[in-house]
C-alpha cells in the first residue's frame, strides 16, 4: 500500500478534494442565490435589477447596482440632495463634474423589508437566526474533514480530525461566549425584527429561542465531531463520510433556503395594509405576488457549490474503489 498521498490516484483524491476545499471556501464568501421583485412602480431604467437582494450563507446582502448615468434614479432627488447639511450638485454650474461620482444604488434589503411590511411579513433577517452566525464554523468543520479525507493512512486521518475538531470547537466557544458573538447576534436579531412590528414580548422570546437552539446546535456539532472521529478509527469505510456530507452542500442550502421561504409565506400579521392567503414563494424561477413579479434564480456562488459536489463525488468514486482493492486504510 503506498502512504504517498501524492502517487497514483491517492494524487486524484487529494487534488479533486483540494480543490473542492477551495471552492467551499470561496463560495462561502460569494452570492448563491438571488431574488428580485418588480412592479410597475419600479421602471427598469430607474431599477435596472429591480428590487433585488443576494442570498450568502453568512445573511442577505443588497442587489442592486450604483445608479447610471442618464437613469431616472441618477436625477431623482433623494434625502441627501434636500437636507440642510449638504449642497445639491448643480451641473449648470460644474458641467464638468462626473455626475456618477458618488452614485450608490437603492438598499433594497430595507426596500424588501417595506414592501414586505405592507403584507404583514417578518423582515428577512427573522430567516435563518441560527444558521447564519455559524455558518463559517460548518465550513471551518467541512474543511478539516476533507483535509483529513486526502489522507490514505487512518492513524494520521484521526489525529488530523482530532486536532482540526479541536481547534474548530475552541474557536466556536471563545467567538460565541467568550468574546459574546451570541449574545450580539440575538441583540442585532431582536432589533432588526422589531423594524416593522411592535410586538415587543413576542421577538423578545423569539431572541429567547434563538440563543437556547443555538445552544442545542453547538452542542449537536461537539457530538458530530466525536462520533466522526469514532467512525473513521473503527470503521474503514467510514472515512467517505468526510466527503459525502461536504459533498451535499447545494442540496442543504436548497433545502433551507425552500424551507424558510416557506416560512415567510405562511406566517404573516394580519394587520398588514394588504392581505393575502399564506403561499410558497418562488423557490426556482418566475412568480407573481399581487403586482409584483418575483424571479429567484441561483447565483455564481451556487455553481461554485456544484463544483464541490463534482469534484468530491468523483473523489468518492475513486476512495471507495481504493477501500475495496485495500490500497487505503
Amino acid at each position: 500500500m503506498s502512504a504517498n498521498p501524492f502517487a497514483g490516484p491517492n494524487r486524484i483524491v487529494a487534488l479533486l478534494s483540494a480543490v473542492a476545499t477551495a471552492l467551499m471556501i470561496g463560495a462561502y464568501f460569494a452570492p448563491i442565490w438571488w431574488v428580485s421583485l418588480t412592479a410597475p412602480n419600479y421602471p427598469p431604467d430607474a431599477f435596472p435589477d429591480g428590487i433585488r437582494i443576494h442570498f450568502h450563507f453568512n445573511g442577505v446582502f443588497n442587489g442592486c447596482s450604483a445608479a447610471g448615468k442618464g437613469s431616472r434614479m441618477a436625477s431623482e432627488i433623494i434625502q441627501k440632495d434636500i437636507s440642510h447639511e449638504d449642497e445639491r450638485y448643480n451641473p449648470i454650474t460644474d458641467k464638468g463634474k462626473d455626475v456618477n461620482q458618488g452614485a450608490q444604488g437603492l438598499d433594497c434589503v430595507h426596500e424588501m423589508n417595506t414592501i414586505n411590511h405592507y403584507v404583514g411579513m417578518f423582515p428577512i433577517a427573522t430567516g435563518a437566526p441560527v444558521e447564519k452566525p455559524l455558518a463559517k464554523f460548518f465550513f471551518a468543520f467541512f474543511a478539516v474533514m476533507l483535509i483529513a479525507f486526502m489522507l490514505p493512512q487512518r492513524a494520521a486521518r484521526v489525529r488530523l480530525l482530532s486536532a482540526g475538531f479541536l481547534a474548530v470547537a475552541a474557536w466556536m466557544l471563545v467567538d460565541q461566549y467568550a468574546l459574546g458573538g451570541l449574545q450580539a447576534h440575538v441583540a442585532h436579531y431582536v432589533s432588526e425584527t422589531a423594524t416593522f412590528f411592535n410586538e415587543p414580548e413576542k421577538i423578545r422570546g423569539w431572541g429567547e429561542n434563538v440563543t437556547r437552539i443555538t445552544h442545542l446546535v453547538i452542542g449537536a456539532t461537539f457530538v458530530a465531531m466525536l462520533l466522526i472521529v469514532l467512525g473513521v478509527a473503527r470503521v474503514r469505510a467510514f472515512t467517505l463520510v468526510l466527503a459525502l456530507i461536504p459533498a451535499l452542500l447545494p442540496i442543504y442550502f436548497l433545502i433551507t433556503y425552500a424551507g424558510w421561504l416557506w416560512f415567510f409565506g405562511h406566517n404573516m400579521h394580519p394587520w398588514g395594509a394588504f392581505t393575502l392567503k399564506p403561499f410558497m414563494p418562488t423557490v426556482f424561477g418566475e412568480g407573481k405576488v399581487a403586482q409584483f413579479s418575483t424571479y429567484s434564480y441561483p447565483y455564481w456562488g451556487y455553481a461554485m457549490l456544484v463544483g464541490v459536489m463534482i469534484c468530491l463525488l468523483l473523489a468518492l468514486l475513486i476512495r471507495r474503489r481504493q477501500l475495496r482493492e485495500g490500497s487505503v486504510e
